[in-house]
């Protein structure tokens, strides 16, 4: 994540973290601390995984006091184990005190995604299907969870609903059918943007592929039904498969031939990596 995007998108984001935890003041802190004393503190990882989001800690410090500095040992996207020094993090000892949580909220976070996400994605090596995310993230971290997909060896799908058209079932029966909403969107939305119709039969894959969608998405169907709908679509729209993917079942999907697979559970249901900040003591 650079330094312009960071401004931009995460910073204030961050804030709103970090006045989540430090509504008027860190009581605990400041009661063992009267003054500034400068002091390093070690960043340890405790589980073996992918590590994601460095710089979002680091930045969690800076905006605390720009003076803070953090030397990293690792990289994101770098395979981690347990018992790793990943880095130091040095500066006024109640900054590091009063930032650590947040902080770490991010990084176990975001490397518990990266992580789930490699392990997922390492199941379609040698395949031609890339696996994505969805929208299902955590409210405010969308920007945090979607790089760290991408760090761990996933690809995003939109970003949000002004990102891409995709036609979903209520928005179908809004429109009253496939063909009307594609045509619909076909109107309203520029043509340089892709539609994407999300079916659930065989009978919506066909309105789907007469209707003109650039996408189609198969959506909860099993397994034969989806290798009979890329039979049907025949190349004429690219295809994605959803619906309660996970590292425990994308197995049976990986021989159909479909361009995307799709999983909400990279974002919301990957634990966490286990990291921690010890040994913080005065330095000169």
């Amino acid at each position: 994540m650079n330094k312009i995007t960071m401004t931009l998108q995460a910073d204030h984001l961050i804030l709103e973290a970090l006045k989540e935890d430090i509504s008027s003041e860190d009581v605990s802190t400041n009661a063992v601390m009267k003054e500034a004393v400068a002091g390093e503190v070690d960043l340890i990882c405790k589980q073996d995984g992918i590590v994601a989001g460095l710089e979002v800690f680091r930045r969690v410090f800076e905006l605390l006091d720009a003076d803070t500095t953090a030397e990293f040992f690792c990289s994101d996207g770098d395979e981690v184990k347990a018992g790793q020094l990943m880095g130091k993090v040095r500066g006024d000892i109640r900054v590091l005190l009063s930032g650590e949580r947040v902080a770490l909220n991010y990084l176990q976070r975001m490397s518990g995604i990266a992580t789930y996400t490699h392990s997922v994605a390492e199941l379609l090596k040698g395949s031609r299907t890339k696996l994505l995310d969805t929208r299902k993230t955590t409210p405010n971290m969308r920007i945090f969870e979607k790089y760290a997909v991408r760090v761990g060896g996933g690809y995003n799908h939109r970003y949000n609903l002004s990102d891409g058209v995709l036609l979903k079932d209520n928005h179908i029966g809004a429109a009253g059918g496939v063909a009307q909403a594609v045509k619909m969107a076909r109107d309203y939305a520029p043509f340089v943007r892709k539609i994407e119709v999300e079916v659930e039969n065989l009978d919506m894959v066909r309105e789907a592929v007469d209707a003109g969608a650039d996408i189609i998405m198969l959506d909860n169907m099993s397994p034969d039904e989806m290798r009979e709908a890329v039979r049907i679509i025949g190349g004429r729209a690219e295809t994605e498969c959803s619906g309660n993917v996970t590292k425990e079942n994308i197995a049976r999907l990986t021989e159909l031939g479909v361009d995307y697979i799709s999983s909400g559970a990279l974002t919301h249901s990957a634990s966490i990596l286990d990291i921690s900040m010890k040994n913080l003591h005065a330095v000169e």
